[in-house]
């Protein structure tokens, strides 16, 4: 009897034993999750970086009207600049929006990066830039086809690249695929595919949207034109809108 009694102790003691081991897991994970939705900071509020000339210069005047000018200047050299690019023709313009999409998914990367590391889970922002070389190149692999045919044919080093494009896009997002499972930690299982998410979801607002416009840009640079001159137009006069007879401001953010 005491024998069996002492077996009972010890499976109700390994019992408690698990039993508290699955709790502190729970709120191991509870924790992660409320970093993740709870630990969020303000944005910083943004900083004055108006060049000290036009500083000086408009010195003299309301806060309002120094904004106005400010942002008519700045706005007059970004349309020259972009005149210009549309001068040097199509090639300058693919590597403008290249540089936007990638300036983009730097910034919404870095976004989840900030609460990523706290945690100091690896390979975050490089399988992130992986992908993002991946997705890339599947895309213009797909555009060197249908738009370079003729030069592709002439080359034998891009015909095999070519045929076996879409074999290799895959290979070599399966090897990102894989590399992201090694790099998975013990109870932060939910929070590393949550940013594995983050940056499927980016990608497909980024890449996606790029892609497009450099297709449009393939069909004639009207087609590119366009919609960006209607974008243009509708921020300009929006703010002239709001400047002259706006009273409510639209976001704390904006001064306007």
């Amino acid at each position: 009897m005491s024998e069996l009694r002492r077996r009972a102790a010890a499976g109700e003691a390994e019992h408690d034993h698990s039993d508290r081991e699955t709790v502190e897991d729970k709120y191991v994970e509870a924790d992660a999750d409320s970093a993740v939705e709870g630990d969020v900071t303000d944005a910083p509020l943004p900083t004055d970086s108006t060049p000290l000339l036009l500083n000086n210069a408009l010195s003299g005047m309301s806060s309002r009207w120094k904004n106005w000018w400010i942002r008519g200047i700045f706005s007059l050299t970004m349309i020259t600049l972009f005149f210009f690019l549309i001068y040097l023709g199509p090639a300058m313009l693919i590597l403008l929006v290249s540089a936007i999409q990638v300036k983009c998914f730097h910034e919404i990367i870095s976004i989840g990066h900030r609460f990523y590391k706290s945690y100091e889970l690896p390979w975050f922002r490089t399988l992130s830039w992986y992908f993002l070389l991946c997705v890339n190149y599947f895309f213009y692999g797909e555009t060197l086809a249908d738009y370079f045919a003729t030069f592709v044919q002439r080359e034998e080093s891009l015909q095999f690249l070519i045929r076996y494009h879409r074999f290799i896009s895959f290979a070599l997002y399966v090897i990102g695929f894989c590399m992201f499972v090694l790099s998975l930690v013990k109870k932060h299982y939910r929070l590393q595919f949550y940013m594995f998410g983050w940056t499927h979801v980016t990608l497909l607002i980024t890449v996606t949207q790029s892609h497009l416009i450099i297709q449009n840009l393939f069909e004639g640079i009207i087609w590119f034109l366009v919609p960006v001159s209607i974008v243009i137009c509708n921020d300009i006069m929006a703010y002239l809108f709001g400047f002259f007879f706006g009273r409510t401001p639209l976001i704390k953010v904006s001064k306007s």
